[in-house]
């Protein structure tokens, strides 16, 4: 399959040397070392296919595992971007494919300097000598954590001679994380072919679903479509949830058979070459019509989800996109008979947790579930151009969670019935734009 301009433009070094250059800044004196993620055994010695660390590919483009990336502000130009990496071996390459090795770390990749991974133990206390500080995370690389604490321990062992010591060991995380929060324009462009991708495999599903069919056979069309679009596949596991299923939020077993007068909800967006995801939910009944309890809870989902959606701006904070969805919500649950009581006393007893029990979204990006802080001490994250969040809300209605206290007990007519609606939503400096806008969700179309 061709590959697109954008994906040309993203895998350019020359986006990657300009990410580098703001992380760099934000270091000040301090060095990073930012690990690349290991291959999973899956059983006895096969491995899982591998996935890059986020972090690590944001900052190198780099997609081989096993290794380390030094960022070092500290030292003069043209030492300011190692790279240690799994040499070039015939033998290896036999087996387990293409390595671009030290040579290709410096050639296609801009390292300033590259070294076989092997040599990490013995030179990673010079290139760390002279900084203020060590930007490494602790408790997520085993086999490199050792490592910077031997080289930050030896400084603090000479510093009663020479003078001089990293300062202390910080997580590059808050630094690096708040970079990735805020998309760059060939970012946003990868986010739209992920939601163009997932959008068109959902509709490919509610074309094919019917009573009889298996929730694995509608997963495999939606994941087949990921491959077919040159996706490496699904950015999580997919739930193809029918019925009651639906009211698991997490369910990926995938195994029932679709019956007729049931909805069937599917969470599932593909995650592209580069790693950026695509996450839509949509909800609809399996044979083509929704049964009035059915209509009724999607027709609210759908007004909470608008509502919040259309919350998305500049200015405006996660928190408060969550809050707009939640008074949709429970102002509707108490219209059906489903809550008893004020709308904001219930949201402030939490009395709708057990129809609504998870918040209305989440950054995404390099991560379905992508980084970036939504709260500052006290004060919630404030929307900017550039971030990208999924809209969420949904109901649940099943006897999995207690009845609080004072609500009434749900009748036998509403339960089983779950519904999610979710759009991947880009903050744009004149409001938002909804990324996943062709998988469509008007109750009109979710029926046949």
């Amino acid at each position: 399959m061709p590959t697109s301009p954008a994906l040309d433009a993203l895998t350019q070094p020359a986006v990657f040397a300009q990410r580098r250059a703001r992380f760099l800044e934000g270091l000040g004196g301090a060095a990073a070392v930012i690990p690349a993620a290991p291959l999973a055994v899956h059983h006895a010695d096969c491995e899982w296919p591998f996935r890059q660390n986020s972090d690590f590919w944001y900052l190198t483009g780099f997609d081989e595992p096993d290794a380390v990336a030094l960022l070092l502000p500290h030292r003069p130009e043209g030492e300011r971007f190692v790279l240690f990496v799994q040499p070039r071996e015939a033998t290896s390459e036999v087996w387990h494919g293409f390595r671009w090795g030290t040579e290709g770390a410096v050639e296609r990749f801009g390292a300033d300097l590259a070294h076989p991974i092997e040599q990490l133990p013995q030179r990673l206390a010079d290139y760390l000598k002279g900084a203020d500080g060590i930007a490494f995370r602790v408790g997520k690389h085993p086999k490199v954590e050792p490592l910077v604490i031997a080289a930050w321990a030896g400084q603090l062992d000479r510093a009663p001679r020479n003078g001089h010591a990293a300062l202390g060991l910080v997580a590059p995380d808050a630094l690096l994380h708040e970079l990735r929060l805020r998309k760059q324009p060939e970012e946003l462009e990868r986010l739209r072919e992920a939601a163009r991708i997932s959008a068109e495999a959902h509709e490919l599903a509610r074309q094919v679903a019917r009573p009889g069919l298996s929730e694995r056979q509608v997963q495999a069309v939606i994941e087949q479509h990921f491959l077919e679009q040159g996706a490496r596949g699904p950015a999580y596991g997919s739930i193809v949830a029918g019925g009651d299923n639906a009211c698991v939020l997490h369910y990926t077993a995938n195994n029932a058979v679709l019956n007729g007068g049931e909805l069937l909800l599917i969470d599932a967006g593909c995650s592209l070459s580069d790693y950026y995801n695509g996450d839509i939910t949509r909800t609809f009944p399996v044979d083509g019509r929704f049964t009035g309890e059915q209509r009724a809870l999607y027709e609210l989902v759908l007004a909470a989800q608008e509502a919040a959606v259309a919350a998305v701006a500049p200015g405006f904070t996660a928190e408060g996109v969550h809050e707009t969805a939640l008074r949709v919500l429970v102002a509707g649950l108490v219209e059906l008979g489903l809550l008893v009581g004020e709308r904001d006393g219930l949201i402030e007893q939490g009395a709708y947790r057990h129809l609504y029990m998870h918040r209305t979204g989440h950054w995404l990006g390099l991560d379905v579930h992508d980084v970036g802080a939504y709260r500052l001490g006290e004060h919630h994250v404030t929307l900017e151009p550039g971030m990208v969040l999924t809209v969420e809300p949904g109901l649940y209605v099943s006897d999995r969670l207690p009845v609080p206290e004072g609500q009434p007990a749900v009748a036998e007519r509403w339960k089983g019935i779950g519904i999610r609606i979710e759009d991947d939503v880009a903050v744009s400096e004149r409001g938002h734009e909804v990324l996943t806008a062709a998988a469509l969700k008007a109750t009109s179309a979710m029926e046949r």
